[in-house]
């Protein structure tokens, strides 16, 4: 039986350069959809999934993410004052208990499997996951529990994919691919960011991952890849062949909240679903095509 994942890496040192100037002081993993910031929802997700010890791999300038991630004993108390019951519920309901929560910081911005490699002594010789809160999933239940729920049966490593556009290869980490089994792929090779006339499959890699430990090994050579960073995409490649690795098609919809054009769909996709704004929104939104 595959080994339990009980601690998640969240990756959130990068600059945000693409929402400058909303990110000169703010991180980009504080943006909010809707009514919470990218980062809860990542922590919310691997919640749902049994994670038990959430890892940030920060930068500088995060200290708002740690803040977050903390009591507010004077917000507590003010809304105690006003009688905002509900209020205070919504801002302590979900945070992590007392020592579940560690940061360790990723000096340089040297790429993805730097930062993952930065986390390398809070996971020791156990299994984990990592999401990226720049890629925010809709559906139900969340990504990572889909992912660990097949992850029980065939252990090994294990990303989330979806088809993404062949003129859209050169934007991710892509498959070769083996046999298939309904939402499970089998990966026999991985490529970062190749061009579309290249590319082995359009199967792309999204960011929720269950990794074996053995990936620091590679991730420790600093290898520097595509981009002049050392990819995260690059070390998985190197573990196939010496253990189960998978690609897992999740159920739901995927929102690049790195872009512009991501973020807003996703505040309109996560409005609508909301008990409070989604009758009220509809019906903007049909006066609104009907004048486009």
């Amino acid at each position: 039986m595959p080994r339990p994942v009980r601690k998640a890496v969240f990756p959130v040192g990068g600059l945000g350069t693409r929402f400058l100037p909303a990110t000169k002081s703010m991180p980009k993993e504080m943006l909010p959809i809707v009514d919470k910031p990218l980062i809860q929802y990542a922590v919310e997700e691997a919640q749902a999934a049994g994670i038990e010890q959430f890892i940030f791999v920060t930068g500088r300038g995060k200290t708002a993410i740690e803040d977050h991630f903390d009591n507010s004993f004077e917000l507590a108390d003010m809304l105690r004052a006003r009688k905002r019951h509900d209020l205070i519920d919504a801002i302590n309901h979900w945070l992590p208990e007392a020592g579940q929560v560690a940061y360790t910081r990723q000096q340089d911005p040297l790429g993805l499997g730097h930062a993952v490699w930065c986390a390398r002594n809070l996971i020791g010789d156990e299994p984990f996951a990592v999401l990226l809160a720049d890629d925010l999933i809709l559906g139900e239940p969340p990504s990572l529990k889909q992912m660990l729920d097949r992850y029980a049966d065939l252990g090994g490593n294990m990303v989330a994919v979806m088809d993404v556009p062949r003129t859209e290869t050169r934007n991710y980490g892509v498959l070769k691919i083996g046999r298939e089994d309904g939402e499970v792929v089998e990966v026999t090779g991985l490529v970062e960011k190749p061009d579309p006339e290249v590319a082995p499959s359009t199967l792309s890699v999204i960011g929720r991952y269950i990794l074996q430990p053995e990936v620091f090994a590679h991730l420790g050579q600093g290898h520097f890849g595509t981009g002049g960073e050392i990819q995260l995409t690059d070390a998985l490649a190197k573990l196939i062949g010496g253990a189960p690795f998978h690609g897992f098609r999740f159920r739901g919809r995927r929102f690049d909240c790195g872009s512009k054009i991501g973020f807003i769909e996703a505040n309109i996709a996560f409005a609508l679903e909301h008990e409070a704004l989604g009758e009220k929104l509809r019906p903007y939104l049909r006066d609104l095509s009907r004048n486009l």
